[in-house]
């Protein structure tokens, strides 16, 4: 089976909204399924995450080498290996068209002491610093092609979505819910100034990802409804 590497630097860092999107369910469906995906904590120089107006995501844009902006022009983040073809198809229909993916070149993170990152890398407790640079890995990553217009010069706080907006991304379960998240998320199905852009728990972007996610299931369970059948065949004959 063919595997993907990718490096995340949003709201792809939590895993329940990176399980959500590749799995359809915020924890992973079995234990065989999280032990598919391996993470470790990542650099990307000579780029920029910006906010995004009126969302919760963030924008990842390349940082010519001339620029002479004093703002911080690398990104930490999570390299994922382990992905499928499928997990890409999803995830690229996560992304939409405000991105394209594209190749880069990351730097894989260690502590002080030789372990790689933090405990938990793609959570809220991972190291936010004194970290040694190590090997440079070829991955993949989404760059935003939407427009500069759309973008805010402040950095993009991963903490604080996880603290204030996660939820409405995933669906109950996960973390303290506030009762005006119940309205967002019935709203953002219809809103044009939806925060998730489609995303979030019920987006139409979630939904289509849904339907697709139990369309394979169907077919699953329908091969293994035809096989068990002519089993069945073979040994009455």
């Amino acid at each position: 089976m063919p595997s993907h590497t990718l490096f995340f630097y949003g709201t792809l860092m939590a895993p329940p909204v990176l399980h959500r999107v590749i799995w359809g369910s915020p924890t992973p469906p079995t234990e065989a399924h999280a032990s598919l995906l391996h993470i470790r904590p990542a650099i990307l120089h000579s780029h920029r995450r910006h906010r995004v107006k009126g969302a919760d995501y963030p924008a990842l844009v390349p940082v010519p080498s001339t620029s002479e902006d004093p703002s911080p022009s690398s990104v930490r983040g999570a390299l994922v290996t382990g992905l499928t073809d499928g997990d890409i198809w999803r995830l690229d229909i996560f992304e939409g068209d405000e991105y394209t993916r594209e190749k880069v070149r990351v730097r894989i993170l260690t502590e002080q002491n030789g372990n790689e990152g933090g405990a938990d890398v793609l959570g809220v407790g991972a190291s936010d610093g004194g970290e040694i640079e190590g090997e440079e890995v070829d991955t993949e990553t989404y760059i935003w092609t939407a427009g500069a217009h759309r973008l805010e010069p402040n950095e993009w706080d991963f903490k604080e979505f996880v603290r204030e907006r996660m939820e409405r991304w995933v669906g109950g379960g996960v973390g303290e819910r506030d009762v005006g998240f119940d309205d967002v998320d019935n709203a953002t199905s219809t809103s044009r100034d939806d925060p998730t852009g489609g995303r979030g728990a019920f987006g139409d972007i979630s939904r289509q990802l849904a339907q697709q996610q139990q369309q394979e299931a169907g077919d699953c369970n329908t091969n293994q409804i035809n096989n068990e059948e002519e089993k069945i065949l073979n040994s009455a004959v």
